[in-house]
């Protein structure tokens, strides 16, 4: 097989797998991956994440596990800017 009839991908393999809306999958995924990551950072239950953050415990366990269909951008991002997103009021990993 030649490399050369092979197309030329994006950056982006939600796009190059045709996903319709991959730009929005994108940024879901990438939120999800930060609230993850302050949740394993801070050893947070699913109650504390959901009391500082806003965001219900089924919503928690569906970002944790990146079941993101029913979860939106906005509510992501809320949750995420909220001063509440982690214990000490800021994601220090992030200045």
């Amino acid at each position: 097989m030649s490399h050369k009839n092979l197309p030329q991908g994006t950056d982006n393999v939600l796009v190059d797998l045709g996903f319709d809306d991959a730009e929005a999958l994108s940024a879901r995924a990438m939120l999800a991956l930060r609230l993850n990551n302050l949740i394993d950072r801070h050893g947070l239950s699913p109650a504390q994440v959901a009391a500082l953050t806003g965001l219900t415990q089924s919503e928690i366990s569906q970002v944790h596990r990146y079941k993101l269909q029913h979860v939106s951008r906005q509510r992501l991002t809320l949750a995420m800017s909220s001063h509440r997103a982690s214990p000490s009021g800021r994601d220090r990993g992030d200045q």
